[in-house]
């Protein structure tokens, strides 16, 4: 029923229960464990020459924080050196090779907060991906995309099975991501072209290639915040699907979520079929394993807007006792009810209200993602910096409310 794990901010509510997530399940060092691996042998180039897929007992020497490997990478001293660089390099090798086969690249940064005692936010940082994130990152997108191509690319060979006189694959559980919607990129493309950024919306292809390159043109500029945030909203979003179309976003004919069986059921239902397949098992009914599918994106989408809603509940909670004070921000969101704003010493975005600017009569534009003022013309845009005074900020509400305080 829970299907996946949610992460708040103070706490994580496991999808199974502490026995399992925490001890039976979990890789702790120095203790045999239960396993479904992915072994690959390849060569420096990352061509993959064999590959196996099973049932085994793991014995883990070493636990890592990601902050130990990091230290590892940048210094090359400490445990397991040799083999922590060696993937170090086969990971970066995959993905910029990943990236060149029309793989996506954006960059989203993580909200964390420091926390007491109690669970009172005393700080708020970003949390950023460093090098030994993205090692791991690439080693679960190999082994996601393999195990999948391994049950749906085998259409012509054994597994499947026959309706009739046509072959058809075998059920199974994709992680899928569709191609933008050719609307959006239009209007996306036709916006962009504001700040002298060009995409080609003419070929799959041509739209991951120029969409890396704006991503990297825009990276420290002021419109960086507005253009990466309208380019993700153009994306099709990921969900699970019995029916394969691929994924888009990371360029993969197929792929699959099978690296987290303790935090999400997919992935359960990943390794339950791999095995029936590898085993010689038939085709389970496709109609049932749709109906999981949907439901596990459902209970995901309403795990994320949980975790969203403790951000926010955590950044009003934080900002509790700075009423009355001034922050520089940036513009983050514009809508017909006023101009959000992102407060650049510690992330919390809150609101400043158009009726509360007593300045000019302001309007929000839909069309230049702005808010305008009717005598002065004066815009409001995504990615414009401003200083404001916390107003309130009201907790049952999770809301903050902003003053602007820009000399005119």
């Amino acid at each position: 029923e829970r299907a996946t794990s949610v992460y708040l901010v103070d706490r994580v509510v496991p999808m199974l229960p502490e026995v399992l997530s925490n001890f039976a399940c979990s890789l702790r060092p120095n203790e045999d464990k239960y396993c479904f691996s992915a072994i690959f042998e390849m060569s420096e180039d990352t061509k993959i020459h064999k590959q196996w897929f099973g049932r085994t007992v793991i014995h883990s020497d070493r636990r890592f924080a990601y902050e130990e490997a990091q230290e590892v990478i940048e210094t090359g001293k400490g445990d397991y050196n040799e083999e922590i660089l060696t993937l170090d390099r086969l990971a970066k090798q995959l993905r910029q090779d990943r990236f060149k086969k029309g793989s996506i690249n954006f960059n989203t940064l993580e909200v964390k907060f420091e926390l007491d005692e109690k669970g009172e936010p005393l700080g708020v940082f970003l949390k950023e991906q460093k090098d030994a994130n993205k090692l791991i990152e690439e080693f679960m997108l190999l082994a996601n995309k393999k195990v999948a191509e391994f049950v749906g690319a085998r259409a012509e060979e054994t597994q499947v099975q026959r309706v009739g006189d046509m072959k058809t694959p075998k059920p199974f559980v994709y992680r899928i991501h569709d191609s933008p919607d050719p609307e959006k990129l239009q209007t996306f493309s036709e916006f962009i072209k504001k700040f002298g950024y060009r995409i080609d919306t003419t070929s799959p292809r041509g739209i991951s290639d120029t969409l890396n390159r704006l991503m990297t043109d825009v990276h420290g500029k002021a419109e960086e915040a507005l253009i990466s945030q309208l380019a993700i909203r153009t994306m099709a979003k990921a969900v699970y699907s019995a029916e394969n179309v691929g994924h888009y976003g990371l360029g993969f004919k197929f792929y699959s979520h099978f690296t987290s069986p303790i935090r999400r059921y997919p992935d359960v239902m990943v390794h339950r079929l791999l095995q029936h397949y590898l085993d010689g098992g038939k085709a389970i009914d496709a109609v049932e394993l749709e109906e999981k599918c949907k439901h596990s994106s459902e209970r995901e989408k309403l795990a994320t807007e949980a975790e969203r809603a403790s951000i926010k509940f955590m950044q009003v909670k934080f900002m509790q006792d700075k009423e009355g004070e001034v922050f520089g921000g940036i513009v983050s969101g514009v809508s017909e009810w006023g101009i959000f704003v992102e407060l650049e010493e510690n992330k919390c975005e809150g609101m400043v209200r158009l009726r509360s600017m007593k300045d000019d009569f302001y309007n929000f534009n839909p069309d230049n993602y702005a808010v305008e003022g009717k005598r002065t013309g004066r815009l409001f845009r995504i990615g414009d910096e401003v200083t404001v005074k916390v107003l309130k900020a009201d907790l049952s509400k999770k809301q903050l409310d902003f003053e602007l305080l820009n000399d005119f």
